[in-house]
């Protein structure tokens, strides 16, 4: 899908800077094409590659600005391979940024002290021309939220706040976006404010959209928020559900999940609006054992869920989680992003109830079972899941992909391991 973020950095250049964007995803970074200055925004699965990147545009005297969740949840570290880091939102940072460059006083960090307003800031898709992307159109409506999961960076990086975009702006935004066959909105948690969601849903009705985006279970609970999302177009939410076991939901602070009746009163909530679910789960918290694979599978399975997600729990810099396997010495890398040894999919700490294998084995043991064809085949037909014929249409596509990828990223490298460059600090 197009990188929403470029595209808002794209939007908050002036006009008299010109800008190319390359996606290091799909194509080859042309170093030597003449440019003044390079931004990247950083996440943590990308920080390797990001660094070299970086050390590319160093070795021909290119200064880098980095900024994203990563380089504000690790600072020091980006530091060493940016020549000017932003920290925090780039709203009202980023200018600042480009006009010390044009008077050759670059800082070293610039920091955003608390939340920024979104009121008027809109990407700029011409950046994205020429390049082949799907036709999803990604907008955001909301940035942040106002849970406190243990694992989550987003809480981390945030302050469990969310802001707003005003209603009107994002309206106008989906207006010029009518070529976009699905409308994905970005959002952290579209419902974490539920009065101002349904503020926009109602907005939306007239559209006559299609959309999905990300939610939180406690919106299954709210009877207008529900029939609101279903009349605007909503055809679906990924919800993290993240585990069945209490103990573990408490852990993570997240046993909010169990509200008013628990799963199983919100999945019939979400079923009377066919609304369908891309369901996540995460595996390797102290609760879990060999039998929790399985059992999960079967209940993503008997709910009919679109699709769904199975993949061990990951320790993001700057989160509680981190924090507390830090404390108690279960941490298997120093820093699993940047380590050579490390690839993706390996489990970067000790479990208690398995061993790090255990967990990995049971990860893609529980992909295969829920993206068998004898599964597909039975949630395909499920009534929530045949009731658009676009959805429907779709299923089939999607699944197969996810049932290809069951271990296609099984030890994938981070960063780029044909790389052959020596990684350059900045001074």
């Amino acid at each position: 899908m197009e990188p929403l973020p470029p595209a808002l950095i794209a939007g908050l250049t002036p006009p008299d800077v010109e800008v190319r964007f390359h996606d290091d995803r799909m194509e080859d970074v042309p170093f030597d094409e003449p440019t003044d200055l390079v931004a990247m925004s950083v996440e943590t699965y990308t920080a390797r590659r990001a660094y070299q990147i970086a050390s590319e545009y160093r070795r021909r005297g290119v200064p880098v600005v980095m900024g994203g969740f990563h380089a504000s949840l690790c600072t020091a570290e980006v530091s060493r391979w940016a020549d000017a880091v932003v920290v925090g939102e780039a709203e009202e940072v980023w200018p600042r940024v480009l006009d010390d460059f044009r008077h050759g006083r670059l800082e070293k960090v610039y920091r955003q002290e608390g939340r920024v307003g979104l009121q008027g800031v809109s990407p700029d898709r011409r950046i994205f021309r020429g390049k082949r992307y799907l036709s999803v159109g990604l907008v955001e409506a909301g940035r942040g939220c106002h849970f406190r999961c243990d694992f989550c960076a987003v809480q981390t990086m945030f302050g469990a706040s969310q802001t707003r975009r005003p209603t009107e702006e994002i309206v106008a935004e989906l207006a010029g976006m009518r070529d976009r066959r699905l409308v994905f909105f970005v959002d952290d948690n579209i419902t974490s404010h539920p009065s101002a969601t349904k503020e926009l849903l109602r907005a939306l009705i007239p559209l006559e959209l299609r959309w999905v985006g990300q939610a939180s279970i406690n919106a299954a609970h709210d009877e207008e928020l529900l029939s609101l999302m279903a009349r605007s177009g909503c055809q679906g939410v990924l919800i993290g559900f993240e585990s069945l076991d209490p103990v573990n939901l408490a852990a993570m602070n997240k046993d909010f999940n169990l509200m008013k009746g628990g799963y199983e009163v919100a999945l019939a909530n979400l079923r009377r609006h066919c609304i369908r679910l891309y369901g996540t789960f995460v595996f390797g918290y102290d609760g879990d054992t060999p039998q929790s694979f399985a059992r999960t599978v079967e209940f993503a399975r008997d709910h009919g869920f679109y699709i769904a997600a199975f993949n061990h729990l990951t320790p993001f810099p700057g989160t509680a989680l981190y924090q507390r396997l830090e404390q108690e010495q279960r941490l298997r890398y120093e820093a699993w992003w940047t380590d050579p040894a490390y690839s993706y999919n390996v489990v970067p700490f000790t479990p208690r109830g398995m061993s790090a294998e255990d967990v990995e084995r049971g990860c893609v043991e529980a992909r295969r079972s829920f993206y068998s064809w004898p599964s597909i085949a039975r949630r395909a037909f499920d009534p929530v899941n045949r009731a658009s014929l676009f959805m429907f249409r779709n299923y089939f596509l999607i699944n197969a992909l996810h049932r290809a990828d069951v271990e296609g990223r099984n030890h994938y490298p981070l960063g780029d391991e044909t790389w052959t460059g020596t990684l350059i600090p900045a001074c």
